[in-house]
């Protein structure tokens, strides 16, 4: 079985402690068209645009993970139209973006289950995660079909079946244990987790990971947040004190 990647810490190009795995829930979308007279589309469309500078951005910033919350397991109860739209987009961009995130060094990962998404899209996701497998300047991760109490019920079920075959003794399970079996398993956990567009909640995104993360909920739409709203979020994170629980003399 794969073994979790190490959850050491970088710094920034200039010194101060920084994250190195920033995890976004990307909210606000669908106001930001309204404001704009337009369909929600359109403000999914914008924000699709943005992922590709915040992508840009991170090494420079010393970020050497990106997590992005594509579409969770609770988006289906949208309307048809916004569903078929998001799915389009998800394909058109894998089409457009594929290319370029091979040759800018980006590892491209998709986390959630993919059992509901159609069999093209799948494939898809498939060959680009294939062709930028030996990537490693940006770790690039989607949750596309992702709810963390989906994740963890699924992960549940497989330590179980270890454990009724005989390959895993339940006496040696720990809080070491699950994680391995999680779609992150590969992956360190998130340093800094932000939530745009004003909403203070987490959206059942990366619960298990996001333990002890820092969190930064920030009222602009994702479709307006920009590389220097990022930078400074990402260089405001070095001044926190991460205890993990103990006390600084």
């Amino acid at each position: 079985m794969t073994q979790a990647a190490p959850k050491t810490q970088a710094s920034d190009p200039g010194g101060a402690p920084g994250p190195r795995h920033v995890a976004i829930i990307m909210d606000g979308n669908g106001r930001w068209a309204r404001a704009r007279g337009r369909p929600r589309l359109f403000g999914h469309h914008a924000g699709a645009k943005r992922v590709r500078e915040i992508v840009e951005a991170c090494p420079d910033l010393g970020v050497k993970y990106l997590t992005i919350f594509a579409f969770s397991t609770e988006n289906w109860k949208r309307t048809q139209t916004e569903v078929a739209g998001l799915m389009s987009l998800f394909r058109r961009y894998i089409t457009k973006e594929a290319r370029a995130l091979r040759d800018e060094g980006v590892r491209v990962r998709f986390i959630g289950d993919r059992v509901k998404l159609d069999d093209k899209l799948v494939a898809m996701m498939d060959e680009l995660e294939g062709m930028t497998a030996h990537n490693d300047r940006v770790h690039l991760t989607i949750a596309l079909n992702y709810g963390s109490r989906d994740e963890v019920s699924r992960a549940t079920q497989r330590l179980a079946q270890d454990v009724a075959d005989g390959r895993l003794d339940p006496a040696e399970v720990d809080e070491e244990t699950l994680p391995r079996y999680l779609d992150t398993r590969v992956l360190p956990d998130p340093d800094l987790v932000i939530r745009t567009s004003g909403e203070a909640r987490i959206s059942n995104f990366l619960l298990w990971q996001s333990a002890y993360a820092e969190y930064e909920f920030i009222d602009t739409l994702w479709p307006d947040f920009t590389c220097d709203i990022f930078a400074r979020l990402v260089r405001s994170y070095g001044a926190r004190d991460r205890r993990f629980g103990a006390v600084t003399a």
